[in-house]
């Protein structure tokens, strides 16, 4: 049985660049290709998104060009249509089975030709890409579609727009139209380009039952600046959103003849689980990745209910458990088990099937000595980085011993770390037991990776969930029968109505809560739900047949992975009917793409699959060969000035890798040569170096007072702090200093009305709400709207977090003078009487004494009965951009 795949965010991204005609690129040859219409038109209707992309461009140059349309989708998305039209004559994409469409495919890759259409890139995405030859002044459109269901991963759906268009576009405009009849509770948008003086661009509209986003932004508002014909337009566009549901047997929704049932009931109690984490510390585990997955663990110890059981199970050439029996997650056990993670270290071979066997048998003991509780939920949590070499090393023979093993009584999940490892191993020993699979990918953001996994299965709500319809309403059901329902996901189920159906469809969901069997009932109108979706605006008409048949191919897919070879033949069978009879580019099928008589042959467009991309994706950043060398050490096209500097200085990248040549010559590769110059001091003598103006740990506005702002330097800090809290506001600073190196080794901002918190560290930012985690690194751009807050990023990294009535929060990963995680506020006089903590207190009763007689740069400062010296001093304002501006500030030390 198959349990509900976490949400997959659904996602474009578009590109059209002009030919090279050289080896160098400039700006008058990337708009000899001009992009004067680009339109993205995504509807999404019952959680079933329908994408079409269509792009316009004009030759403007006086020979023959080329142009590239390149754009990425989600890995779960089908294509179903592309189709390119030419001075009025279309030339479409012809979806076939993939192996009539082979011979092409095979004769494009012998003419050296780029045949592979699309290809895997990214965590979620795949690129998709087709080049054509257009004459001076012809005109080509471009229309490309996708469809894709979306998935509720941790309680939201997430449609993700990536758009790059590399150049200003005249007419550029995004629709999205969202109709969810079960009402939208939730709805939030999010960007990684706009900013505030793109948000005018952006409009949002949203009644009960449907929702208008539409961003149109201006030739001007386009613009980086007015100097500059460079575009801003180069990001993420994401919308997410949530449906109303309560504790009911779920939404029917019924168009054209077919139905889709949503279940996800609200106000379950969780089940208790017993879990067994198998964590692989063998060698190519070692560095960051090991540290990582001890960092994760801990922090998913404690996520423990006290009435879970767990224990650990870590393995190399050899599997030791931590302790000989399952655990109550009590408190103490948790801390004992947390040591224990804290102390593994990467070391040896790999093996996986010991290490298995060895969890297996920890279930089964517990199980035969009755210390399962009854209606409890077993889980196994693997997590390796490579394939096994120690022990059973053949991937059939552990995936039928590990089968035998579980004997269809407990639930596998497999994590694999990195590209090093088997996707295809692991996904077919997680869909045979019950699971799923999932790729972390070596980032900095792994822990976080490898905690929201976990989050996604920290809480089942039912077991055995079996879905109910009367024998002669409907056919053709899709999977109807799942092993678990977990909090935040949703169960779908879809079918076909029979010819002279009932009025009414009715429904039951039975499945096993805690120690009882529980049934939900519903029913759907058919005459009422048809009705629902007759508006044109918001739908594509016949979307519920299309949403059947994307689910039923998707289900086939995955029963492939596990099947016996007698099986597969069958299911692969129906799955490649369906996909060309609904037009759909799956592992099974093709897409032919012709193009004009005189151009290269036709070209192919195949879907990949996981397991294919074991590559690893070039740094992010590192998009240009000059960038990619400095990665990897070596030197791009860099020209080091070092005329006079002073012993000491700060000389920039190490020269140590550059060819050195005679006469402290050194050679670049770009073979510009640089000469290096420095002036030592007279012997015997020393520069005189002023100590540098620092930028404090804080500085506080003080709105109202005789002194409008104070720095704050942190001198004694042990453990975390409460820097502010105000409950009338309903928001919480904490944060913890480090005295060797002068700064905040991290800083947490809780919002306790919105259940959400925002960690910043100086690695990145990390946003948690309702235990999703969402990571954004400094100086990414961000603009994000959702109820009661507004959270914006610019260029320079200053993170703002505010809302009306509220006192506005900032975050900056200051790297001037001092360099290091800072706070900002902004609004403090919103700031109630209520206020506390190390910082907050400055917003209570304060007043000044004068300054001192024989000295006025010291005066005394009274805090609530407290005094504190204040001492006048120059610091540095990292309020402004590095590398700051000089302040004269009155400054305590706490």
């Amino acid at each position: 049985m198959n349990t509900p795949a976490p949400a997959c965010a659904c996602g474009i991204v578009l590109v059209l660049l002009s030919l090279l005609t050289g080896p160098q690129t400039t700006t008058a040859q990337k708009n000899d290709i001009d992009i004067y219409s680009l339109i993205v038109d995504s509807k999404v209707s019952s959680r079933f998104a329908h994408t079409v992309i269509t792009s316009r461009v004009v030759n403007r140059a006086d020979t023959m060009q080329e142009a590239t349309f390149q754009m990425e989708l989600p890995k779960k998305a089908f294509i179903t249509n592309f189709s390119m039209i030419i001075d009025g004559v279309t030339y479409p994409g012809n979806i076939k089975e993939k192996a009539a469409a082979q011979q092409q495919y095979s004769e494009a890759v012998a003419r050296g030709e780029s045949a592979g259409l699309v290809k895997a890139t990214g965590r979620k995405m795949e690129q998709f890409q087709v080049s054509v030859s257009v004459a001076p002044a012809a005109k080509v459109t471009f229309e490309l579609v996708y469809e894709e269901l979306l998935k509720r991963h941790l309680g939201l759906y997430e449609l993700l727009l990536k758009v790059r268009p590399q150049q200003l576009v005249k007419h550029l405009q995004m629709d999205i139209h969202i109709f969810e009849p079960q009402g939208i509770s939730f709805l939030e948008t999010e960007s990684t380009f706009l900013t505030n003086e793109l948000a005018d661009a952006l409009t949002v509209s949203q009644n009960k039952t449907k929702a208008h986003i539409r961003f149109k932004p201006t030739l001007s508002q386009q613009q980086k600046s007015p100097e500059q014909q460079d575009t801003v337009v180069d990001g993420n566009f994401i919308i997410r959103y949530d449906v109303n549901r309560t504790l009911s047997g779920g939404s029917i929704q019924i168009e054209n003849g077919y139905f889709v049932h949503y279940f996800a009931p609200e106000g379950l109690p969780t089940i208790p689980k017993n879990v067994i984490f198998v964590i692989d510390k063998s060698g190519s585990m070692q560095g960051k990745k090991i540290q990582q997955t001890r960092e994760a663990l801990i922090k998913i110890l404690d996520d423990l209910s006290p009435k879970d059981q767990f224990n650990l199970v870590s393995f190399s050439g050899e599997a030791t458990q931590w302790m000989p029996s399952l655990m109550p997650a009590s408190a103490e056990n948790v801390e004992k088990a947390r040591s224990y993670a804290s102390g593994i270290w990467a070391q040896g071979g790999t093996n996986i099937n010991g290490a298995m066997l060895m969890a297996v048998q920890l279930l089964d003991k517990a199980n035969q000595e009755e210390l399962l509780p009854f209606g409890s939920v077993s889980l196994i949590i693997l997590l390796t980085d490579g394939d096994p070499t120690v022990g059973e090393t053949n991937p059939k023979n552990i995936q039928k011993n590990v089968q035998d093993a579980i004997d269809g009584q407990y639930s596998l999940f497999c994590l694999g770390f990195g590209f090093d490892v088997s996707y295809a191993f692991l996904e077919k020993l997680a869909l045979d037991n019950g699971g799923l699979a999932r790729r972390i990918y070596e980032d900095s953001d792994s822990a976080l990776q490898l905690q929201d996994f976990y989050q996604e299965v920290a809480n089942p709500l039912l077991t055995a969930v079996a879905f109910e319809y009367p024998s002669n309403t409907v056919e053709e059901v899709t999977q109807d029968n799942f092993q678990l329902l977990f909090k935040g996901s949703e169960m779908v189920v879809a079918g076909k109505l029979r010819d002279q159906g009932p009025d009414v469809l009715t429904a039951k969901v039975n499945g096993h809560l805690l120690m009882q069997n529980i049934t939900f009932q519903t029913e759907a109108k058919v005459a009422e739900q048809e009705k629902e979706f007759q508006s044109p605006k918001y739908i594509f008409h016949n979307f519920m047949e299309r949403l059947w048949a994307y689910l039923t191919i998707q289900q086939l897919l995955e029963k492939i992975v596990s099947a016996s070879d007698a099986e597969k033949q069958a299911l692969e069978t129906r799955a490649l009917g369906l996909s060309l009879n609904y037009s759909f580019v799956t592992p099974l099928t093709s897409m032919v793409i012709t193009k004009p008589e005189g151009q290269e042959e036709s070209q192919v467009a195949e879907k990949p699959v996981e397991n294919e991309n074991r590559h690893r994706d070039i740094p992010s950043g590192s998009g240009s060969a000059d960038s990619w060398l400095a990665n990897r050490g070596g030197f791009g096209r860099q020209v080091y000035d070092m005329s006079p500097v002073l012993m000491g200085a700060d000389f920039g990248p190490s020269l140590e890798s550059a060819p050195a040549g005679p006469d402290g010559v050194f050679y670049d590769m770009d073979l510009r040569i640089t000469e290096i110059t420095m002036t030592a001091p007279p012997p015997g003598t020393s520069p005189a170096v002023p100590a540098p103006i620092q930028a404090p740990s804080v500085i506080l506005p003080l709105p109202g007072q005789s002194v409008d702002q104070l720095c704050v330097d942190i001198k004694h800090s042990q453990g975390p702090m409460n820097l502010l809290s105000d409950p009338d506001q309903g928001v919480e600073v904490t944060g913890q200093y480090e005295m060797e190196k002068a700064q905040f080794s991290w800083i947490e901002v809780t919002f306790k009305n919105l259940q959400l918190q925002v960690r910043a560290s100086p690695e990145h930012v990390v946003v948690t709400r309702n235990r999703r985690n969402s990571v954004y690194k400094w100086k990414e751009t961000l603009f994000s709207v959702m109820p009661g807050l507004k959270m914006t990023m610019d260029e320079a990294g200053l993170l703002l977090l505010s809302s009306p009535d509220r006192v506005t929060i900032g975050l900056l990963f200051w790297d001037g003078p001092g360099q290091g995680l800072r706070l900002l506020l902004r609004d403090t006089d919103r700031f109630s009487s209520h206020v506390s903590g190390t910082l907050g207190q400055f917003y209570q009763d304060l007043l000044w004494e004068p300054p001192a007689a024989d000295d006025d740069s010291k005066r005394t400062l009274s805090v609530q009965g407290h005094d504190h010296s204040a001492t006048r001093e120059l610091k540095l304002d990292y309020q402004e951009k590095a590398p700051g501006t000089e302040i004269s500030c009155w400054s305590v030390e706490l």
